[in-house]
């Protein structure tokens, strides 16, 4: 995984879609540093995989098997939480959930999940966490969104609009909860090598394009967006609040 260069001994962080590729990261990660994890996914053998290999790191981690998609659900998998540890102080939104198809072939199904795992969800979920951070009068927040929420991508009507959503969502919360001492952040990457990003990527005739307009010519790797979020997370940056960070190997730098 790489090496870890911050601390988060006698924190607790919350984070969600932590089975695979960026969420699998981050639990192992924080769990690395030290940190006390809450973890939650729709699987649950893969739920006990990250917890066993957390635990054996010496950290409390809990989890708890949610359909992010359900709104019940979301509310009762944050009460959980808020129940097992009496101080949270990081919540990461980071599960998500994308069907590509054209905009003139578009599921209403398909357009309702991604709205409510990738919008909905981190709504519910801070509507419920950051009450007890409130009380706490300390917390971070940190929504894991994408380049999507910048411009338009062919096949990604609703995930765009999903992401556009949550950074706006960002703003609403770094503007009601920062005066409580909470501070919310979003990132935005552009493909990280995730079994997702995988899935919808992998094929070198799709990818190869994308990469060449990228400046450092490459996608993003789990750990770079683990990084960040440590950063994010952390003491290093007390300031920066209701901002989004782009990761994307200088894209957007480009007009042409």
């Amino acid at each position: 995984m790489g090496s870890v260069s911050y601390d988060f001994k006698g924190k607790t962080a919350i984070i969600t879609g932590a089975t695979k590729g960026i969420g699998r990261d981050l639990a192992l990660g924080f769990a690395e540093a030290g940190c006390s994890i809450g973890i939650t996914g729709r699987n649950e053998g893969e739920l006990k995989d990250v917890t066993e290999a957390a635990r054996s790191m010496g950290v409390c981690c809990e989890y708890r098997k949610a359909d992010l998609g359900d709104a019940r659900d979301c509310v009762e998998t944050a009460e959980y939480f808020c129940r097992t540890f009496p101080k949270i102080d990081i919540l990461v939104n980071n599960a998500g959930i994308s069907f590509p198809e054209p905009l003139l072939e578009l599921e209403v199904e398909h357009w309702n999940t991604i709205l409510n795992v990738n919008l909905r969800a981190p709504a519910l979920l801070t509507k419920v966490i950051s009450r007890q951070m409130v009380q706490n009068k300390s917390g971070n927040i940190i929504n894991i969104s994408s380049n999507a929420a910048l411009a338009g991508i062919e096949e990604h009507a609703a995930y765009c609009a999903s992401k556009f959503g949550l950074n706006g969502l960002t703003k609403v919360m770094a503007v009601e909860l920062g005066p409580h001492n909470i501070r919310v952040n979003c990132i935005a990457p552009t493909v990280v090598l995730t079994p997702m990003g995988t899935q919808v990527w992998g094929d070198p005739e799709k990818a190869d394009p994308v990469k060449a307009r990228i400046p450092l010519g490459r996608f993003i790797h789990p750990r770079e967006i683990t990084q960040a979020v440590f950063f994010l997370a952390s003491d290093s940056c007390p300031m920066i609040h209701g901002e989004t960070l782009v990761i994307d190997g200088g894209v957007n730098a480009k007009l042409y």
